[in-house]
């Protein structure tokens, strides 16, 4: 039979469309691959439970997080480690906490995966702007006429500011115990008490507002913030990613312009 130029160009078509078939859904499976690894925690929700002191920082380094991690959401909730601590033996829908101390994440066992140190801190005698009782030291504290507040033993920073007082055999009587650092800042900032221990990060915060007396090395103590993936987290790649990341460079970074030792 004669195939006229007609067929042959028809014939021809089919063929090439034939072919280029499975090139077309090769390029779309590169593609959506592609996709994939770009945004491998998209659409993540992050709830992430951390100390007082990292209210400011956090929030920066937060917004960072979710720059660096298009479509994934990081919630906070701030209080004394220990008011979290027990939030996560409740059973708190959480996926990350962060103390600051260590003691209070060992103290959590299987709850938490291994925690990593991603910042350290000291302490700092917070007193009214301008230091009007000036004060030079912890010694003064001793003084029945200052009005000093303090957090709770069981706060890190209650019990680090009992651990360096004891160490320099002092005794100081608050006036009032405050569930984490942040409620004693706010009490010196007010003017309610006229000095209270604080880290160092915190009094920085609000610079117009309150002096910060340096302890000397050889009588402060060094708090450590430890960061675990939660066991009951929801999302718990996406969790372990976001306290990988605390370590990077860029982590670090915000919270060494805030104040914060390295780990």
């Amino acid at each position: 039979m004669t195939t006229t130029p007609g067929r042959r160009r028809v014939a021809a078509a089919i063929t090439t469309a034939a072919l280029l078939l499975p090139l077309a859904a090769c390029g779309g499976n590169d593609e959506k691959e592609s996709a994939g690894k770009s945004a491998p925690f998209s659409g993540a929700r992050l709830t992430v439970l951390a100390a007082a002191s990292l209210t400011d920082v956090f929030k920066t380094a937060g917004a960072a997080y979710e720059k660096e991690h298009p479509g994934t959401k990081v919630t906070f909730s701030f209080a004394g480690s220990q008011e979290l601590a027990a939030q996560v033996k409740q059973g708190a829908p959480a996926d990350v906490l962060v103390t600051a101390d260590t003691r209070t994440m060992d103290g959590l066992g299987d709850d938490t995966a291994t925690p990593t140190v991603i910042a350290k801190n000291r302490l700092v005698i917070a007193t009214g702007e301008g230091n009007p009782k000036k004060i030079g030291g912890l010694k003064d504290l001793t003084d029945p006429g200052l009005k000093v507040v303090l957090a709770a033993p069981e706060v890190p920073v209650g019990r680090y500011s009992e651990q360096v007082l004891d160490a320099q055999k002092l005794t100081v009587k608050p006036v009032s115990q405050e569930p984490n650092v942040r409620a004693v800042l706010s009490k010196v900032e007010l003017g309610e008490a006229d000095a209270g221990i604080v880290y160092r990060t915190d009094a920085t915060t609000v610079p117009d507002k309150v002096d910060a007396v340096d302890i000397p090395d050889a009588q402060n103590a060094v708090a450590s913030y430890p960061a675990a993936t939660l066991r009951q987290s929801g999302d718990s790649k996406a969790a372990t990613a976001f306290v990988k990341w605390l370590s990077t460079p860029a982590a670090q970074k915000i919270l060494q312009a805030a104040g914060f030792q390295q780990p």
